[in-house]
């Protein structure tokens, strides 16, 4: 089974093998992903084990998102030892987010 994640906004989205699930995730995107991911997973009738490759919409998009997203899909592909793309298709050892412009860092109060 394929595995398509996209965390780059605030509405996350699965693909697995083309069926496409959407999720509000707002703030609970760390605490609720892999719970999200494993619910679908299961509606289908699989586990973590019959993923074959993931796919992962590297950005530009919201930083934490990103950063949640690939921290997932980075670990998903290394424990199950499976192949790891990009959404350009490019396959990878690990994502690494495009945040799609440098970081804002403001100074800091006094």
């Amino acid at each position: 089974m394929k595995l398509y994640l996209d965390t780059s906004t605030k509405k996350t989205i699965l693909k697995l093998d083309g069926t496409t699930y959407e999720w509000d995730s707002g703030h609970d995107l760390a605490e609720k992903l892999l719970s999200f991911i494993k619910d679908k997973l299961k509606e289908n009738g699989k586990s973590w084990q019959d993923l074959e490759e993931i796919t992962f919409m590297s950005g530009p998009g919201s930083f934490t998102g990103l950063r949640i997203g690939a921290s997932v899909v980075n670990t998903l592909a290394h424990e199950l030892n499976i192949p790891l793309k990009t959404h350009t298709g490019q396959k990878v050892d690990i994502i690494i987010p495009d945040y799609g412009r440098g970081a804002n860092i403001t100074a800091p109060r006094k």
